[in-house]
């Protein structure tokens, strides 16, 4: 098969240097988070999602969460709400900012989001989705693109119908991940709803769900003809995916795994940035997770994992990684073996 699949998408306005896009997580494609990404080479960056009514009421730590550096650019901001006229009303409001794209969350499966009725609530109120997107689009010149599931659960399956209410509504398109929301992230992406989605409207859609390697891309290309691919969980601790996928499809060759010290570069660098970010506290304190994302899968890391979650400065970081590394090379033994052979007391 033609090996040059990755492409430029148009989305509206906007064109995408390549069709691979960093999904919206809340948490996780924060500002440091998503340079990275971008240095990686992906060709859209999706922002934390934020409230609609947060900004409205000006709560204080909405602003972080809008802050977007022209580095990222092209960057996809993303609202949910559930009220057409206060959605339209902070679209209008926030557009002058430098986000690309503007969209509309119909996914989120957290119960606090969903039991307000927005997020992926939004699913079982096809008319109530219709009229927020179309507010949205009114009000704003900057493309409008709506993330949706499959569907809220097996009962009720109807991304098509919600698919088509989109394009009618004046999106420029939609985004389906191949889950419902009571599946939350379990269980398999079913990809071939994701397929008649694509069959069924003329405007963009872009694939998500269990896209974790260069493979996944070309398999869920074939399976859907979707326009683009959304990678989210298969980003954490892992902004490499997007140049290794590149590289693939460039070359048809395998990019080898990072080695530990590639990986340890990254973290730390990771560190410095969120620390600019928000805050030595802040920063480190979710540095643990995303250091818990980078080792998941090195021998022993289950270790370094569990003493990472103590650390609480960035020269802790540094020294825990530091010792990581510094373990007895002798013989087969790799610098994780240093958690097997040295003083507990090193990991406090």
């Amino acid at each position: 098969m033609d090996i040059h699949q990755i492409r430029k998408l148009q989305i509206g306005s906007v064109t995408l240097p390549n069709n691979l896009i960093l999904g919206p997580m809340a948490g996780v494609t924060d500002l440091p988070f998503r340079l990275l990404c971008k240095e990686q080479g992906a060709g859209l960056l999706c922002m934390e999602m934020v409230s609609a009514k947060a900004i409205l009421y000006k709560n204080k730590n909405t602003e972080s969460l809008l802050s977007i550096d022209e580095r990222e650019k092209p960057v996809s901001l993303q609202m949910f709400g559930s009220d057409p006229q206060i959605m339209a009303q902070i679209a209008k409001q926030i557009e002058e900012r430098p986000f690309d794209i503007l969209d509309i969350n119909m996914g989120c499966p957290v119960p606090k989001i969903v039991n307000n009725g927005e997020g992926s609530a939004l699913m079982k109120n096809p008319i109530l989705a219709g009229q927020i997107i179309e507010s949205i689009v009114k009000a704003i010149d900057k493309p409008v693109t709506v993330k949706i599931r499959k569907g809220f659960d097996d009962e009720h399956v109807n991304a098509v119908e919600l698919a088509h209410v989109a394009e009618e509504s004046g999106a420029s398109a939609v985004a389906v991940h191949g889950r419902t929301r009571e599946q939350y992230y379990s269980g398999k992406a079913d990809w071939d709803i994701i397929r008649q989605v694509k069959e069924a409207v003329s405007i963009s859609v872009i694939g998500n769900g269990d896209l974790l390697c260069a493979e996944d891309v070309i398999k869920m290309q074939e399976q859907t003809g979707c326009d683009g691919f959304m990678i989210a969980r298969g980003a954490q601790g892992n902004p490499w995916i997007f140049s290794q996928i590149l590289h693939y499809f460039e070359t048809g060759e395998q990019q080898e795994k990072p080695s530990f010290e590639e990986v340890r570069r990254m973290i730390l660098r990771h560190a410095r940035m969120m620390i600019e970010f928000k805050g030595e506290y802040t920063g480190i304190h979710e540095m643990r997770k995303h250091t818990a994302w980078y080792t998941a899968g090195y021998p022993h890391s289950s270790r370094l994992r569990a003493a990472v979650n103590t650390v609480e400065s960035l020269e802790q970081l540094e020294e825990l990684l530091h010792a990581a590394m510094s373990g007895p090379s002798a013989c087969n033994r790799t610098p994780w073996d240093f958690y097997v052979v040295t003083d507990p007391e090193v990991l406090k």
